[in-house]
């Protein structure tokens, strides 16, 4: 297929990279941080208009909803290039509510749109093994499921109202948090009582408390090795979403919540661009051992 990629950067340059692997044609607006790899790989061109006049299928890969509602609705954006149907497949992770009101939008132009959100940071970004979580139609997501398994190996379709895969990120990156913040929890704990945490890690995660959390970023916690796979701000955006739409539906989500203040005490000391394991950082700052 003739794809369009818009948003190439740490997960967006392998996933479209892995695109081209798998026979597609790659088709990306000029961008001067585009690398001398994705430009001898694709088809550069002036613009998201112009990437949608030339694609069959259009995918976005970028930091936030206000991005999206940009590369599709601005100008010169994705939607005054279309040509009815054409597909649309958002692969950012932004808000379930947007998510359906740009559906309608695009649909309006006689186009199918999924949101197909993915999880699995640079690591799976760059092997093809995400997950992707999809909302949209069953017929759309028939013709969008090569291109997903190209760059994923778990692909759900989660519901086939637009907005359920980007419920189904929400979730997952609530789970991820207070993961994160247990892992962290627990190999301070494990430092202040004078232990080893490499040894603890490694005897926890032959048990009931083994995740890959524990094994990649407690791995990241321990050595202090923060060089962004996801990075702390893109993580607070993703818990601003639940903790917004959990407030709509009057529910609370307490953990979720701590786990966002975390997050923002790494922020206040110039965290934000680290990955989102540095969490441990705000652990150790209560416990009195920063370094």
């Amino acid at each position: 297929m003739q794809i369009g990629f818009i948003g190439l950067g740490i997960m967006g340059r392998p996933m479209a990279l892995n695109l081209k692997a798998a026979g597609h044609t790659l088709i990306v607006p000029d961008r001067p941080s585009l690398t001398d790899e994705v430009r001898a790989a694709a088809t550069v061109v002036g613009d998201a208009a112009a990437v949608a006049e030339a694609a069959e299928a259009v995918i976005l890969m970028v930091p936030d909803t206000p991005d999206v509602e940009r590369v599709l609705f601005g100008s010169h954006g994705v939607a005054e290039g279309l040509q009815p149907g054409r597909l649309v497949i958002d692969m950012s992770s932004i808000s379930p509510i947007a998510t359906k009101s740009f559906a309608a939008r695009i649909n309006a132009l006689g186009c199918d749109y999924i949101d197909a959100p993915v999880s699995g940071g640079e690591v799976g970004a760059k092997a093809a093994t995400l997950t992707i979580m999809v909302g949209g139609p069953e017929a759309a997501f028939a013709r969008a499921k090569p291109l997903f398994e190209a760059m994923g190996k778990n692909i759900t379709l989660v519901g086939t109202e637009n907005g359920a895969g980007q419920t189904c990120k929400v979730a997952n990156q609530i789970i991820v948090a207070l993961t994160i913040e247990a892992v962290s929890e627990a190999l301070t704990f494990a430092r202040k009582a004078g232990a080893d945490p490499a040894r603890v890690r490694q005897a926890l995660m032959g048990g009931f408390a083994s995740s890959r959390i524990l094994e990649v970023h407690g791995e990241r916690m321990i050595n202090h090795t923060f060089n962004p796979g996801f990075r702390v701000r893109l993580h607070q955006k993703d818990l601003g979403l639940a903790l917004m739409a959990a407030r709509e539906m009057g529910m609370a989500l307490p953990n979720t919540a701590i786990a966002q203040q975390m997050f923002s005490v790494v922020v206040a000391h110039g965290g934000a661009d680290q990955d989102h394991s540095a969490m441990v950082r705000a652990i150790e700052r209560m416990a009195g051992m920063a370094e």
